[in-house]
């Protein structure tokens, strides 16, 4: 966008100390206080809704998601009364099925939920997650054989299949397939008994932001249906399909699809059955990560999400869905702690790379590319994503990283919103630059050969040219400025109503003015956080911490001791210890307030 058409920065915060301009979020004022007063809220919370999108008939949904409400009927999804069919049939027939899934949180949370589902109407099941590094992403001919081998005459893929037209021949006249997926599907869908994806092209289910988790889900609520009608469930208990919705909650997050709609509800439901530390892998997880209070949408995005992302990364890829599978507590306790293990090390491989990624970006980014193309001998091809979602962050520009062995790049991309990464990587692909790729609007994946570099970025650089147009860091949308003295519980409470945050749904950041640091330290293992405590110009206190802050610039303003006054902007968040609730700001930006205290 031209920088001159810019909205009016708020508080004069043209740069912050993290280089980001603060400017107010569009809200309809007048929307936002009918909301107030049809609903009873505070006019702030009726502005926040209105801020995004909610209209006045839609508030007692967004405020109390349901599935009663918000769950579409499964058979608007194309081939989802076929695959219904064929699961059935296992069911009645108790074949032997296998789940073949994918090694990342959705992938991982979809094949749990298709193993739980079918073994408890009675099938024989297996899974199978392909190793990154030996196997690369989705189904190889070679396992699909192992696997029909092994009896199967059911295969489930989750999380993966709409492109694997060749290894799924494999199991022709050996055994039937059906295909969960939702990665961006382009020409026909793979010969197979049935490939439900809302991303096919000629699916009109309108589901287009549904991870494969909900999508398996969706299959689940179709198969129950359908065993329903045939009077199953006449004969034996139906097994509570809602019991698995923490799985989908997992997975939703993670996989970063928009907190609105039936999502929404998915997230909310999700987390109740999750606070209920039913599942013994699910609680051990909650322990290791010490997430005492109720889990949240941060809590699976930044606390579970990675430690199961990271076996799948640079260990055994399907440790983190045997562990959503064990019921066992002693043997879930092991494995968790196993995995917060390999996430260490994974940040440490995850670190080596990313200093040098950041330098190879800034000279692009100085050079004027829009896109980011960044490559490094032996970067491990499991950490190349995360490399490149914070490359993105930081530049606000799509960043794809790869890892180069033997001439070959294998490498991921990350996108900002309003630019379709995935379908420019699928356009490579069927220009002939890339030797695989895929994703969808936000991630993506790809592989080629290494002199192919400069023109897979000239490529992307002209796909996505409106990237150039984008300020060098992301505006920072807030919603309200507060006082101090304003900021206190009840406010944060309000506020809460609102959550699952996350895409679509973004958790409220307020601007503080004028507030002085009255006493900062280092907390936690690695004093990385910063603890402080605050005093508003017109008195009043309230406790700040921010995290990752490690020796940056938020750091740097918040342990200064020079007691100039700054304008602060974070969450206000709700933080209960022994029966008491108090506010608390999360700190995201801070900029010198430039007149006197």
């Amino acid at each position: 966008m031209d920088t001159l058409a810019r909205p009016e920065a708020v508080l004069g915060i043209a740069r912050s100390v993290t280089g980001r301009r603060w400017v107010w979020r569009e809200t309809d004022d007048r929307l936002g206080l009918a909301i107030a007063q049809r609903a009873e809220l505070p006019e702030l919370v009726g502005r926040l809704l209105a801020a995004r999108g909610i209209g006045l008939e839609a508030v007692p949904d967004f405020l109390e998601p349901t599935l009663r409400a918000l769950l579409p009927n499964p058979s608007v999804l194309r081939d989802m009364d076929v695959a219904a069919a064929r699961l059935a049939s296992a069911v009645r027939e108790s074949e032997t099925v296998a789940v073949f899934g994918d090694y990342d949180v959705d992938g991982a949370c979809a094949g749990a939920l298709m193993v739980r589902a079918l073994r408890q109407l009675g099938c024989t099941v297996s899974h199978y997650v392909p190793h990154r590094l030996n196997e690369g992403y989705g189904p190889n001919a070679a396992a699909i054989r192992s696997l029909c081998d092994r009896g199967a005459t059911l295969i489930v893929c989750v999380d993966c299949g709409i492109a694997a037209h060749e290894a799924l021949e494999a199991a022709r006249g050996l055994a039937d397939v059906v295909v969960l997926d939702h990665h961006k599907s382009e020409g026909p869908v793979p010969s197979v008994a049935a490939a439900v994806n809302p991303n096919r092209l000629d699916c009109t289910s309108g589901l287009r932001h549904l991870c494969a988790a909900a999508v398996a889900f969706l299959a689940c609520v179709a198969l129950h249906r359908a065993l329903r009608r045939e009077g199953v469930f006449q004969r034996r208990p139906e097994p509570p399909l809602l019991e698995l919705l923490d799985l989908v909650a997992l997975a939703t997050v993670c996989d970063v699809m928009p907190l609105t709609g039936v999502n929404r509800a998915l997230v909310a439901q999700g987390l109740k059955v999750m606070a209920k530390r039913r599942h013994a892998g699910v609680a051990a997880l909650l322990e290791i990560g010490q997430v005492r209070d109720q889990p949240s949408a941060h809590s699976l995005g930044f606390v579970l999400g990675p430690r199961i992302n990271a076996a799948g990364r640079i260990d055994e890829p399907d440790l983190g869905l045997r562990l959503l599978l064990c019921e066992d507590p002693v043997e879930a306790r092991a494995m968790a702690e196993r995995l917060d293990v390999v996430n260490r090390r994974r940040q440490e491989v995850e670190a080596e790379v990313l200093g040098a990624a950041f330098a190879a970006a800034e000279a692009q980014h100085a050079a004027g590319h829009p896109v980011l193309l960044l490559s490094g001998e032996g970067w491990h091809p499991g950490v190349v994503g995360i490399v490149a979602g914070r490359v993105k962050e930081r530049f606000n520009r799509p960043a794809c990283v790869a890892g180069l062995s033997g001439g070959i790049a294998k490498g991921s991309g990350r996108s900002v919103p309003g630019l379709d990464l995935g379908a420019a990587v699928i356009a490579a692909r069927q220009s002939g630059l890339l030797d695989s790729g895929g994703g969808h609007a936000m991630a993506a994946g790809f592989a080629l050969r290494e002199e192919r570099l400069p023109a897979l970025h000239a490529f992307l650089d002209e796909r996505l040219s409106r990237a150039g147009e984008l300020p060098g860091a992301a505006d920072l949308m807030i919603e309200a400025s507060v006082t101090v003295p304003a900021a206190t519980s009840a406010l944060a409470l309000q506020v809460e109503r609102l959550a699952p945050f996350g895409a679509g749904n973004e958790e409220p950041i307020f601007a503080l003015p004028r507030v002085r640091v009255v006493r900062a330290d280092r907390v936690g293992k690695e004093g990385n956080t910063v603890r402080a405590f605050l005093e508003g110009e017109g008195g009043g206190r309230l406790k700040a911490i921010c995290f990752r802050a490690k020796d940056g610039p938020l750091a740097e303003a918040l342990l200064g001791r020079s007691g100039t006054p700054l304008h602060l902007c974070g969450q206000l968040r709700a933080e209960r210890w022994n029966d008491e609730t108090s506010a608390c700001l999360h700190v995201v930006d801070a900029a010198p307030a430039t007149s006197g205290y």
